[in-house]
């Protein structure tokens, strides 16, 4: 069944009305995709999940937890658009897809090259309000290493001939080196846990008559707020687009500190973290080896590929210089 004849089942069973066609396609990010549907009864964002991502073991669970974790949101006054519910869950189900429904919010997501000092601020004061809702100390315990094969998946690369082994294999020193300054930074964060959303990047912030609004929130879970605010700090002052403005870092964590007065401050120690881009380096080199969707998803993995490693090449020249602004905002 084509995805518009599967929508269009999905919302009379829903009782949300007679589909108005066309239904349009619109940007839904790296990983799912998301629709414009209309209907007799209202205008819905409809998100249709990665059928790759749901084969994974325990996703449902994943998703039950922040579905939960979004209500706990909305509860606090947290500003986000959140997943309809209907028929007692958030999580719909249609064939053999997946789907979350919103109410159309007729915001716009800021450009990555204007985002402002003043939606860092309110960005950061965002994250540590979600952080300040339910916070505890945990017991230390050994952080799990991720252990990637950078090696291997260059040989996989070249016996494929694709497009992304050179790029691999040229900087296969770098990846090593990412990989391993992760690991050891996690080690070495708080015993701290709080509700995080570590996909509260620009992309995921709406705005409407200059007011915030949170959206893709499937990604909330229990974990460690210092890792969290680092990442979202860079990449609201650019590190996304290589970019990085220390004026917007530094607004960032005022608006964070303004939410959350008791927030780790030592970043310093964890720097490491911000190599957490290589997880995402290596879902994509992943579907660009043809663990896909479909052509469009492998094509969108080879860009995705080039587009990280940047990234993490730029931090990597940057480290030194990073970690003497976030000491000078911290003393």
């Amino acid at each position: 069944m084509a995805i518009e004849d599967t929508i269009q089942s999905l919302m009379t069973d829903l009782e949300l009305g007679h589909v108005i066609l066309p239904i349009t396609s619109v940007s839904g990010g790296f990983l799912h995709r998301m629709y414009k549907v209309e209907t007799a009864d209202g205008i819905y964002a409809v998100k249709h999940l990665n059928p790759e991502i749901m084969k994974r073991p325990k996703v449902l669970e994943n998703y039950a937890r922040a579905d939960l974790l979004e209500k706990k949101l909305e509860k606090a006054g947290i500003p986000i658009v959140p997943s309809l519910e209907k028929n007692g869950k958030k999580l719909q189900k249609c064939g053999d897809d997946y789907f979350y429904i919103f109410c159309w919010l007729d915001g716009r997501i800021t450009d990555w090259d204007n985002i402002t000092p003043e939606q860092c601020e309110e960005a950061g004061r965002i994250q540590g309000k979600i952080h300040a809702i339910e916070q505890k100390e945990i017991p230390h315990a050994e952080a799990s290493r991720s252990e990637i094969d950078w090696a291997s998946y260059t040989k996989d690369a070249e016996t494929k001939k694709s497009a992304i082994a050179d790029i691999l294999r040229d900087n296969e020193d770098l990846l090593i080196y990412a990989t391993e300054s992760m690991n050891l930074a996690r080690q070495a964060l708080p015993d701290i846990e709080c509700i995080t959303n570590e996909d509260m990047d620009p992309k995921n912030v709406m705005w409407k008559d200059g007011k915030p609004y949170v959206i893709d929130l499937e990604c909330l879970d229990y974990g460690n707020p210092a890792n969290s605010a680092l990442q979202l700090a860079l990449q609201w002052a650019g590190v996304t687009t290589c970019s990085l403005d220390y004026g917007k870092m530094k607004a960032f964590f005022e608006g964070y500190l303004k939410s959350w007065e008791s927030a780790f401050r030592e970043y310093g120690e964890i720097f490491g973290v911000a190599y957490t881009w290589v997880e995402w380096l290596e879902y994509n080199v992943i579907r660009a080896l043809g663990q896909c969707q479909d052509e469009e998803d492998r094509k969108l993995g080879e860009s995705e590929v080039r587009n990280t490693i940047d990234r993490i090449r730029y931090i990597y020249e940057r480290e030194d210089e990073i970690k003497a602004h976030l000491k000078k905002i911290f003393g």
